[in-house]
């Protein structure tokens, strides 16, 4: 039986846009050399407008994400508000830096908009924390992502252009990373709503690389 736990491989991206955030992550999970799944699950909701992507041990990420959405809701009914982006990263930070001697082998993207604007922060195993400004990429393909969004990325770009960036940075990582690929997972959020783009969406996107 496959342990979850050790499905590894990815590449994740986040954009900063002077309207909201594009995180945009591709789908495949490798054991090894073997591809575990062609339609893993990178990126995940924990608040209205805020999301996390996921790069390292899928089962490390997938606790991570049980408990900051439960603490997320938790302030929420407590405070009758939204906890901030900075605050969803603060509370992330001390979990992992809680685990120092067990690290969770996860590096994480956190983005979202709150009542301070768009934000964007990585976090590493031990709790590391770094508030982006323009664009950050993670995982085994992130070194090629990096080439992409450095050269193509624009100041107060808006998320439209932003997720035609990101999108073009995971389809370029994915032919050269052999733990990048299969299809690509994009969300776009605004100070009024988180938006999944549909498969055709993306797979139109794509094509105009081609």
């Amino acid at each position: 039986m496959t342990d979850d736990k050790y499905l590894k491989g990815t590449t994740t991206v986040g954009i900063v846009c002077n309207d909201g955030v594009v995180l945009a992550t591709e789908q495949r999970a490798t054991m090894g050399h073997f591809i575990a799944s062609k339609t893993a699950k990178k990126i995940y909701q924990v608040d209205d407008l805020a999301a996390m992507t996921t790069a390292g041990s899928v089962g490390d990420a997938q606790q991570i994400v049980r408990i900051i959405s439960v603490e997320s809701k938790l302030y929420k009914m407590r405070r009758k508000e939204s906890m901030t982006i900075k605050g969803l990263t603060t509370l992330l930070s001390n979990l992992l830096a809680g685990q120092r001697y067990y690290p969770m082998m996860v590096q994480l993207l956190v983005g979202g908009y709150d009542k301070n604007g768009p934000a964007l922060y990585s976090i590493d195993a031990l709790g590391g924390n770094i508030d982006e400004k323009a664009v950050v990429a993670t995982g085994s393909g992130s070194p090629i992502a990096y080439g992409v969004l450095e050269d193509r990325f624009e100041e107060n770009m808006d998320t439209e252009a932003g997720t035609e960036l990101a999108v073009r940075a995971l389809h370029n990582a994915m032919k050269r990373d052999s733990a990048s690929g299969n299809g690509i997972d994009v969300v776009v959020i605004s100070e009024n709503n988180y938006k999944r783009l549909e498969s055709e969406e993306v797979k139109k996107l794509r094509e105009e690389l081609n």
